[in-house]
């Protein structure tokens, strides 16, 4: 199948698709691929607007049009991994296109990030406050995000550096963009969807993370009751750059039990 997005492929062997956070790029998953790829073949993605896919936009901005364009370009069934905003799309992927997911793992994702009467999350105005900055200064809101994804972490400051240092590596994203991809962050309830979930299902979390509460993984485990979780004592909302190491470890292991 012709590929329609620019993609990246490291390594060989079981697929392993990842899928990066708003905002960022597919250049965040550089120290974990290198080590996943001498067992895996690595599959990076760019969402569309974003990295080497900047000039591959779409309208509407919508989960199901980023699932449709990932699964058009991806050539046969995989192992879905997504970070934050690509968590929802991980999901969006394995339940509409369960026959191209092997597996699914989120990372410091939910399936509802805005704060609801029943549900812990971000504050609303804090995103309707990153939309009016997005009018003034794209880079300095973006370095505010990435602030507050290291918040929590016990080196908050070289996670920031190495975050940053491997997202300029790429073109920053246009307003229209990051100001649709950041809707997705306000208006997608992925609860209903996760009882329907078959694949194997990994949900790993940092405990200190400032954008998903640290209710969300026992609440999420009522929708998704076969799935399996891990908590990062000591990581933020980005656990594979400030933990590298043990978020290999606790991945490698899970993939072992599935996919041996």
């Amino acid at each position: 199948m012709a590929e329609t997005l620019h993609i990246a492929r490291q390594g060989s062997g079981l697929p392993l698709v990842l899928l990066h956070g708003w905002g960022l790029n597919s250049a965040v998953w550089q120290p974990i691929t290198e080590k996943l790829q001498d067992q895996f073949q690595v599959i990076t993605v760019d969402l569309p607007g974003f990295g080497q896919n900047l000039d591959h936009c779409i309208s509407p901005y919508s989960i199901e049009a980023i699932a449709s364009e990932i699964v058009s370009t991806v050539d046969g069934p995989a192992v879905y991994i997504g970070w934050s905003l690509g968590g929802l799309v991980a999901t969006e992927i394995s339940t509409a296109y369960p026959e191209r997911a092997l597996g699914l793992v989120t990372v410091a994702s939910s399936p509802l990030f805005i704060a609801q009467n029943d549900w812990p999350g971000i504050k609303p105005e804090l995103l309707a406050g990153f939309h009016r900055q997005l009018a003034e200064d794209i880079e300095k809101t973006i370095s505010g995000f990435l602030k507050i994804q290291a918040m929590g972490s016990p080196h908050v400051r070289q996670d920031i550096k190495l975050l940053r240092e491997l997202i300029m590596e790429q073109p920053t994203p246009s307003r229209e963009t990051l100001d649709g991809s950041l809707a997705l962050l306000e208006t997608i309830d992925m609860r209903a969807k996760l009882g329907a979930i078959k694949q194997p299902f990994l949900r790993l979390y940092g405990r200190l993370d400032s954008l998903v509460p640290k209710q969300v993984p026992e609440l999420v485990t009522e929708f998704a009751q076969t799935s399996e979780q891990h908590v990062f004592d000591k990581a933020s909302h980005a656990p594979f750059i400030s933990h590298p190491d043990a978020f290999a470890d606790v991945l490698l292991a899970w993939l072992q039990r599935h996919f041996a």
